[in-house]
């Protein structure tokens, strides 16, 4: 028993060493990159022999659960994903989507959107599965939120409060020349995201058939533009006319200004477009990477950060908010009214502190930088980073990698 218990403790020493090694590597090759260039800073660290530790990590993991040690945990075991990447691929489980509420505890959907996942509580050190909502949207004030239902999308006021609204499902025709026999909408599509606005009485309904505003009387549709439908619905009838006439979106995405006064939306193929609360397109953006990908409206409603991608690179464009109204731009094209804030991210998620941005970007990297795009710091998690959320008083902040587990 003594052997076994030293060989444990050798396995954790040697965890230790290499992880911390790692981490400086890793830091000295970033800091060389960003300092005197990308060229001169020579070969990425490669990660030295973890791997077979992942067991004897696991174990203690799992142990930590059982004794709630989850302060010794992290002294003697060492946060690192790179080593778990296998592990993850084959078991994990995404998680798209969490939210901190003014208790404390974590909500958080376990899933992708595209699956049929589920919503779980976290508070202290306890995990409970929510059975009656399987996703959620909050507004950009943490006031409202929004639940799908089989009808159409419910809004509380708070984490499963009082009612504010009830908004149904899109028909599938909004937008759509009536000479086209549109396919109705259907109502098992889960959706991308659902953005409650802030006056607690519309959401943001993000999906592959469409990004929509819904209200209680209707819907309406943002995304395909009407011209896009047309396009693609010609092409449809003269290529493949026995597939069925339905908009089909890849990386679909939108955010609304904490106002309500702005709600910018984009798809793969297109600009990035910003409607007012009329629905009426105010700004049209032209990507400076390859595809629109992502925006977030800073808390104060001043900036709109504004992602393209190509690959697992991107760039990431700010504006002001009080100069969106009438701009046009092709891709590419450079604009005095629009700054460049931070290049070499493919953004999934983002938050804004009082004085600055955090993105997370594909390469496993959490990046900050301030409106003008001066950074200010970064951190290495090594894996596609999918939400960040930050509470309220800015002293706890969450990150979700896009494998996350809970069947390890």
């Amino acid at each position: 028993m003594f052997g076994i218990f030293r060989s444990q403790k050798q396995r954790q020493k040697a965890w230790q060493k290499k992880t911390i090694a790692y981490a400086k590597a890793v830091n000295t090759y970033v800091q060389t990159g960003l300092t005197k260039g990308w060229e001169n800073a020579g070969q990425k660290p490669k990660d030295n022999g973890r791997e077979k530790l992942v067991p004897n990590l696991l174990n203690a993991i799992r142990c930590a659960n059982e004794t709630k040690e989850f302060t010794k945990l992290r002294l003697e075991w060492p946060l690192a994903c790179t080593p778990l990447v296998d592990s993850l691929e084959e078991r994990g489980q995404i998680i798209p989507k969490l939210t901190v509420l003014q208790d404390g505890s974590i909500i958080a959907r376990i899933g992708a959107h595209y699956e049929k996942g589920y919503v779980v509580k976290i508070q202290d050190n306890s995990v409970s599965k929510l059975d009656d909502i399987d996703f959620f949207g909050v507004c950009p004030n943490n006031i409202f939120f929004a639940y799908p239902e089989k009808e159409g999308v419910k809004i509380t006021q708070g984490w499963q409060g009082t009612l504010t609204a009830f908004c149904p499902y899109p028909h599938g025709n909004e937008g759509t020349p009536s000479k086209y026999d549109a396919e109705p909408f259907c109502t098992d599509t889960q959706p991308t995201q659902i953005i409650p606005f802030p006056d607690g009485q519309r959401v943001l309904f993000i999906c592959r058939e469409g990004i929509f505003v819904l209200t209680p009387d209707h819907a309406i549709r943002l995304l395909p533009t009407l011209s896009s439908i047309v396009e693609s619905f010609e092409y449809l009838l003269a290529e493949n006319p026995e597939l069925p006439l339905k908009p089909d979106l890849s990386m679909e995405h939108g955010n609304i200004s904490p106002d309500g006064k702005f709600i910018s939306v984009g798809y793969q193929y297109g600009s990035h477009l910003v409607y007012d609360d009329e629905y009426k397109l105010v700004a049209d953006i032209g990507p400076h990477s390859e595809y629109p990908h992502f925006s977030l409206f800073s808390r104060d409603g001043k900036t709109l950060l504004l992602n393209s991608c190509h690959f697992y690179n991107g760039v990431t464009l700010g504006i002001n908010t009080d100069e969106l109204t009438g701009i046009k731009t092709e891709p590419y094209n450079e604009d005095s009214r629009i700054r460049t804030l931070e290049t070499g991210s493919r953004v999934y998620a983002a938050v804004h502190t009082e004085n600055e941005f955090i993105i997370g970007n594909a390469f496993g990297h959490i990046k900050a930088f301030d409106p003008n795009g001066k950074a200010t710091w970064q951190h290495f998690l090594g894996y596609n980073i999918c939400d960040l959320v930050i509470s309220k008083d800015e002293k706890r902040s969450f990150a979700l990698l896009v494998q996350a587990s809970s069947r390890l």
